[in-house]
């Protein structure tokens, strides 16, 4: 956490505990979340509750029941809530009125906070980019993600979920194209980019979930709208932050959507690629980074795209360990089904203005404008960890700016389209194609996450991630019965 920033104090608690008690609160949910982005809560009533609970910590988290946390003998951890968190949870009316706080993670007994706990390795990133002289930086996720109206796992015989007799899947959503019934509605692939309704389905639930993050969670939202691929895939945007409550307004927006859409009997999935043939769901994440007030990536004289060599050398970082990064940014196997040419998503590592072939884009939207300059990684999806993600990004940029890492030059046309001997030439390389494969860079290439990222942190990171990638890769898959059946 940068020196500016306020911390909690025991008058905090006392004034928060006081309004509560005054709206007649009863229950307090304390939400953290886990090594690999889960949301997590546990619910104690208000009067469990003191001012020191929000400096100390409240003693109610078995961390050896948290995958990648603590064993069993050195379990006992404390959740601390952060009270600008505050939010009100409008789905509880029945339980006389539910709040809820966004908790860092602390170890019993030395209160010392906890290097696995991913919101902790965000504020050391925020710290050490204060450190380097950047006092602010500002992030803006996209959070897309699809709401279906079922998605169905299919039983093998006997009407039994047996995986060694084998499995498969049904998505059912009413604007898709495959489904049966009358077709006068739907959306073919790819056509569904700012479709109004009746086409677009799903307007009002995006509008109902924009209200209670505005209302109740107290994010400023800036839009929302149908997205290119079919079956509900939709887009929320929210007005950029600092990097800590960015990442808190991303779980949250998660916590919404997908709690607003089981509550009208549908299903939120925020699964990177869950059609074939279809565009998936990313996360771009714009950044920028400021010292004393101005945005260090802003130069007005600059004739290609307005950028510092500041920001050349933060992209210089980002290109540099991209390979590595996909372990945290596309951290599950199906991310890979997601960056393959033809989807507009990033699969070659390269720097553009207003390029959406390109892994990192220099939107160009206003000129003269220093305050809105800023560059966007269209590599991450909505699977990743934000904490731990926009932690990575950071350290990667400013490993760059350390190391004065000049990218090559930008590529102004559509990179799907080179050959590979003119990606070569222009010094292009490729994304992971695999998650196993971005374990690998990763393992290779984890230096410059030191200044925030424990070693064990990382080492248990990549353990759970390959035993992920062997379970898949001992199971048949559908398609293989499709291809090789009859071999």
């Amino acid at each position: 956490m940068s020196p500016t920033k306020k911390t909690a104090s025991a008058s905090d608690g006392t004034a928060i505990l006081a309004r509560l008690r005054a709206d007649k609160v009863r229950w307090v949910q304390l939400f953290y979340t886990d090594v690999f982005g889960g949301y997590n809560q546990v619910d104690v009533p208000l009067a469990t509750l003191d001012a020191d609970s929000f400096t100390s910590g409240v003693p109610k988290l078995d961390g050896s029941s948290v995958r990648g946390f603590r064993e069993i003998y050195e379990s006992d951890m404390l959740l601390v809530p952060d009270p600008r968190t505050l939010a009100t949870i409008p789905w509880n009316p029945e339980a006389g009125g539910t709040v809820r706080f966004i908790c860092d993670v602390r170890i019993g007994g030395s209160y010392e906070p906890y290097d696995h706990d991913p919101r902790g390795v965000a504020r050391r990133a925020e710290q050490v980019l204060a450190d380097a002289g950047y006092d602010q930086s500002y992030w803006g996720p996209e959070i897309e993600y699809f709401i279906f109206d079922s998605i169905e796992l299919v039983p093998s015989a006997q009407g039994v979920r047996d995986p060694w007799a084998g499995a498969g899947y049904l998505l059912h959503q009413s604007e898709a194209p495959w489904e049966s019934g009358p077709q006068g509605n739907t959306i073919r692939f790819k056509e569904g980019y700012h479709r109004t309704p009746p086409y677009d389905s799903t307007v009002g639930m995006r509008a109902e979930m924009s209200n209670i993050l505005t209302d109740d969670f107290h994010l400023r939202m800036d839009a929302h709208h149908h997205e290119v691929a079919t079956a509900a895939q939709a887009e929320i945007n929210i007005h950029y932050d600092e990097l800590v409550p960015t990442a808190d307004h991303v779980q949250d927006i998660r916590y919404v959507i997908k709690n607003v859409a089981h509550r009208h009997g549908k299903v939120g999935c925020l699964m990177p690629k869950p059609i074939y043939g279809d565009n998936a769901i990313g996360m771009h994440t714009n950044q920028s980074i400021w010292s004393k007030g101005k945005n260090a990536f802003y130069d007005g004289n600059d004739k290609y795209a307005e950028v510092s060599q500041t920001c050349r050398y933060y992209v210089g970082g980002l290109l540099a360990h991209s390979r590595a990064l996909c372990a945290i940014t596309n951290p599950i196997t199906n991310s890979y089904r997601r960056l393959v040419p033809g989807y507009e998503a990033p699969v070659f590592i390269a720097w553009s203005r207003a390029n959406r072939s390109a892994s990192v884009r220099i939107p160009f939207y206003l000129k003269g404008r220093p305050e809105v300059k800023r560059i966007e990684y269209r590599t991450p999806d909505s699977a990743a960890n934000i904490y731990l993600t926009e932690a990575a990004l950071a350290l990667a940029g400013l490993d760059g700016i350390k190391r004065k890492t000049e990218p090559p030059a930008p590529v102004d046309e559509n990179i799907y389209k080179l050959t590979p001997a003119q990606r070569r030439k222009l010094e292009i390389r490729e994304l992971p194609g695999s998650l196993g494969e971005a374990l690998d860079c990763i393992e290779s290439d984890r230096a410059f996450l030191k200044p925030a990222f424990a070693d064990s942190l990382v080492d248990t990171y990549i353990e759970l991630k390959r035993e992920e990638q062997l379970e898949l890769n001992l199971r048949p898959h559908p398609y293989e019965f499709y291809r090789y059946f009859d071999v």
